[in-house]
């Protein structure tokens, strides 16, 4: 991190409110950027569950097949400049102060998530991104990167004067699944869910799913009213194939590989194919070795992805679980409660708000403990030595561990 700390701070604060939500805003900040987006083409990768992954396989398959490739994604676990990413590297902390700086001159206003969308689309336009990688962060038509979607070739031929030459645009939309979460903003039931995420998909580009059932039918729908070409595992077998199974564990990887492999494939770089596979991202089911004892750490943070977590992860001693008021912890918890006989229950950071662990403690047993250091060393001790201790609940309380009590056992690792 850079010595003002001041930066983060003001970052962080960005918060969004009461501020508006969709591409709008975002579409906004990156005109006053002087549209860096622009400059490249983009792949969106959107779905409630895997984008990561997904967005982690792409990147190490494009990286071998020899682009220029940049990476954004959300939310970072132990620093901010883990989100923006240029052939496998992290921006530096002084870019982003850079950065910072002309934000709270130009778009003090602005919300974090959007800033940082800026700031990527910036960097990836000064340092000759040809495809970058897009995270979502909630939904598809309503997140800001729908502001991607833009007639970004009419841009360029305005700037320059001259005809778009198809190096800007997205490429191709990536919808992983569709579940219950964010449902506040996007809608209470999975129709609804599924309706905002699909319409990420614009006339012409192609969209390739994995998801199933109803939000199947549904993204199907909207690409044949808007024109978008559609590739499934079902209408395109040989494009999902998977020769092996992935490097991170557990068949919803298998899931996200094939979405991956089948972008890859569909785009012309096949070479990438087994980088892909052999990418890694923190805090997927990592296995890590810490005072004798097995420790499987997971982001899971719904009740979609906490059910894979529980299908795919060896039994366990103890669970660690921490979760964010905002999401159903409740139902997050409950797919979790035959992954371990013993759980411990804490917060995933510092900062409130939290979810009530004490009503938690009530409904399903367990130690309390709001503290997330002492809660990981409580739950650690309850595991035998050669045992296994599974943490999930949330991406924030895998990166508070992994910056504290986790940090000299990632290092051995």
């Amino acid at each position: 991190m850079p010595q003002d700390q001041d930066v983060y701070d003001w970052l962080f604060a960005q918060v969004r409110n009461n501020r508006e939500r969709g591409p709008a805003p975002a579409r906004a900040l990156l005109e006053m950027l002087g549209h860096p987006e622009a400059h490249f083409a983009s792949l969106r990768v959107v779905g409630t569950n895997g984008k990561g992954s997904v967005c982690a396989m792409l990147e190490a398959g494009l990286l071998a097949a020899g682009v220029r490739v940049g990476l954004f994604t959300s939310p970072h676990l132990t620093h901010f400049e883990e989100r923006v990413r240029v052939g496998g590297h992290e921006i530096t902390p002084g870019r982003t102060a850079q950065f910072v700086d002309w934000a709270k001159r130009h778009a003090p206003d602005a919300a974090f998530f959007d800033l940082s969308l800026g700031l990527a689309a910036q960097v990836f336009a000064e340092t000759g991104v040809t495809l970058a990688v897009m995270e979502a962060g909630v939904g598809g038509a309503s997140d800001a990167t729908q502001a991607l979607n833009i007639q970004l070739l009419n841009i360029r031929a305005e700037q320059t004067g001259a005809a778009g030459d198809g190096s800007a645009g997205v490429r191709a939309v990536l919808l992983t699944n569709v579940a219950l979460d964010h449902t506040a903003t996007l809608g209470g039931t999975v129709a609804q869910i599924a309706q905002d995420k699909a319409c990420a998909a614009s006339p012409g580009v192609p969209l390739l799913t994995t998801a199933e059932g109803e939000a199947l039918e549904i993204a199907s729908a909207i690409c044949a009213e808007l024109g978008a070409p559609i590739y499934t595992p079902a209408s395109h077998p040989a494009l999902f194939a998977l020769p092996r199974p992935p490097r991170l564990a557990g068949p919803h990887q298998q899931r996200n590989a094939s979405l991956a492999l089948a972008t890859l494939r569909l785009l012309g770089h096949k070479d990438g194919v087994q980088a892909a596979l052999d990418a890694f991202w923190p805090a997927r089911l990592q296995r890590l070795t810490c005072g004798g004892r097995t420790v499987l750490l997971d982001g899971a943070h719904n009740p979609a992805a906490a059910r894979a977590l529980a299908r795919a992860a060896p039994p366990a001693d103890v669970l660690l679980f921490g979760s964010l008021p905002r999401k159903d912890s409740a139902a997050t918890l409950q797919e979790l409660l035959r992954a371990a006989p013993l759980r411990v229950l804490t917060r995933p950071s510092q900062e409130p708000p939290h979810a009530d662990l004490d009503a938690l403690a009530a409904r399903f047993g367990g130690l309390s403990e709001p503290d997330a250091a002492l809660a990981f060393r409580r739950a650690l001790a309850l595991t035998p030595p050669g045992g296994t201790l599974l943490v999930a609940g949330s991406l924030y309380l895998a990166g508070t561990l992994m910056e504290g009590e986790l940090a000299g056992c990632l290092a051995q690792t």
